[in-house]
């Protein structure tokens, strides 16, 4: 039945690809949430009213956020080969694919960090405050901590939106199930190829969903 219904499709190829696309979105995931993380709390952490409360630190990191933010992901790889074949010594396949996903995702992670981090009550943090606690204290005690659902909420979306980058990335030779589907489906004009490549790239996507929804709804204390 299913060799009817996608004649052209090579399970093992498929497979392969599938494993790429797993390990682009996993390893650029854990890269956006570091940078992320890191991105988000320095806008946070240095906005007005904030405790390292510092006009021109925010001004400049806001900016760099919001440039990288604003480059389409496709031009964002092309400005990047340079970056990329010094850092992983060439510009084809998953690995080649690692340092433009993560630059491109990080600053929208951060802007939902910081969103995140907005949420947490002031009066938590200045209980903290009043009883001594340092910045680091208030950092990994409080405001990570109460935005935690957030932040995993975050994520999920981020992580989503990666899976589309892989598929885009695929076209310029990354390897995955965008590399699978145009070359080996739309180039050949072997349609029932972007078929099945499209149906395990929405599979992927609701997996990704339901891990973060589960996650997120055990860490909600409301």
């Amino acid at each position: 039945m299913l060799s009817e219904l996608f004649p052209n499709v090579r399970v093992e190829d498929l497979w392969v690809a599938t494993g790429e696309t797993f390990y682009m979105t996993l390893i650029s995931v854990a890269g956006t949430l570091v940078f992320g993380i890191l991105l988000g709390l320095m806008l946070y952490l240095t906005s007005k009213g904030s405790l390292w409360e510092s006009y021109l630190v925010n001004i400049v990191v806001a900016t760099v956020v919001n440039v990288l933010r604003a480059v389409p992901f496709i031009i964002l790889i092309l400005l990047l080969f340079p970056f990329t074949d010094f850092l992983m010594g060439t510009i084809r396949g998953p690995k080649a694919a690692l340092p433009a996903l993560i630059i491109g995702s990080a600053p929208f992670y951060a802007r939902l960090v910081e969103i995140g981090l907005r949420e947490v009550d002031k009066g938590v943090i200045e209980a903290a405050k009043s009883m001594g606690a340092k910045t680091s204290t208030i950092i990994f005690k409080v405001l990570i901590p109460e935005s935690m659902p957030a932040l995993v909420s975050g994520i999920t979306v981020t992580a989503i939106a990666l899976i589309g980058y892989t598929a885009v990335a695929g076209v310029i030779g990354a390897g995955g199930l965008g590399d699978f589907a145009y070359f080996y489906g739309f180039q050949r004009r072997q349609f029932d190829v972007v078929f099945a490549c499209t149906v395990l790239i929405v599979i992927i996507v609701f997996i990704f969903q339901f891990i973060g929804d589960f996650i997120a709804s055990k860490l909600d204390k409301r």
